[in-house]
């Protein structure tokens, strides 16, 4: 994987936030931003532009002499509320998103071997897609049901088509199940997944990883056909902006 594409990886951006975190709080009293980047071997700016981040999110709080210790937002994780909490911190990010993409924006999980949409962010300039087919059956068209299938092992994927047998939604849609193993196969975690009209007549997708944990998950956009020209540009943003969303779940 090129350097390129490992700072896009929202994955990898929340993988070096949380070595921050975990740093912060082994030293106890504070510790300063060259400190910290050298006890998780990060160059010293791209920690200090997490350590903002972290402490704009309310991970953490910047002492007067400088020093960074553990901010109020993980006095709220313990509380029986926890769920509820970080539905509502997911879905103000997604909001950001939505208005930095200009497209809706959805938050989707892979439980229980279907494909689960857990929150859609949309507007009146930003139309979500009309679900007009169960997307738990949509796996092999929909970005969201094509990026989390990629997510799974090749046994798993099988499973899930075998009880979701694909269907033609559209002339574009592809039901040869064969060949799509072969494309999630092949298909690099870094790249987003599209759907240019595969589920629905006049909608573009398309769909990031979003792991947190062992919970396989996806971020997605949708933009009507006639603003397909913007599709590779938002996908490139999404990719890049995911991590806020994904730190929201992880802690």
């Amino acid at each position: 994987m090129s350097m390129a594409a490992r700072n896009q990886n929202p994955r990898s951006s929340v993988e070096r936030a949380l070595r921050l975190l975990e740093a912060v709080d082994r030293r106890g009293f504070g510790a300063r931003a060259d400190e910290l980047a050298e006890e998780v071997q990060l160059p010293t700016d791209h920690a200090r532009r997490l350590l903002r981040s972290l402490v704009r999110e309310g991970y953490l709080e910047r002492l007067e002499d400088g020093g960074y210790v553990l901010g109020g937002a993980f006095a709220m994780l313990g509380q029986a509320n926890r769920e509820q909490l970080v539905q509502s911190r997911l879905v103000a990010k997604m909001t950001s998103l939505r208005d930095e993409l200009g497209a809706a924006v959805y938050f989707s999980r892979y439980a229980d071997g279907e494909v689960s949409v857990q929150a859609v962010v949309d507007g009146p300039m930003t139309p979500s897609v009309h679900e007009w087919v169960d997307f738990r059956a949509t796996g092999h068209a929909s970005a969201i049901g094509k990026c989390l299938l990629a997510q799974l092992d090749h046994d798993s994927r099988r499973d899930h088509l075998s009880r979701h047998p694909a269907a033609r939604f559209t002339s574009r849609t592809n039901i040869d199940t064969g060949a799509l193993l072969q494309r999630l196969d092949r298909h690099p975690t870094t790249v987003p997944m599209l759907d240019l009209q595969e589920y629905a007549i006049g909608t573009v997708c398309a769909a990031v990883p979003v792991t947190a944990g062992t919970t396989v998950g996806c971020l997605a956009f949708s933009l009507p056909v006639e603003e397909a020209y913007r599709l590779k540009e938002t996908a490139e943003t999404m990719a890049a902006k995911a991590a806020p969303v994904l730190l929201a779940l992880t802690v």
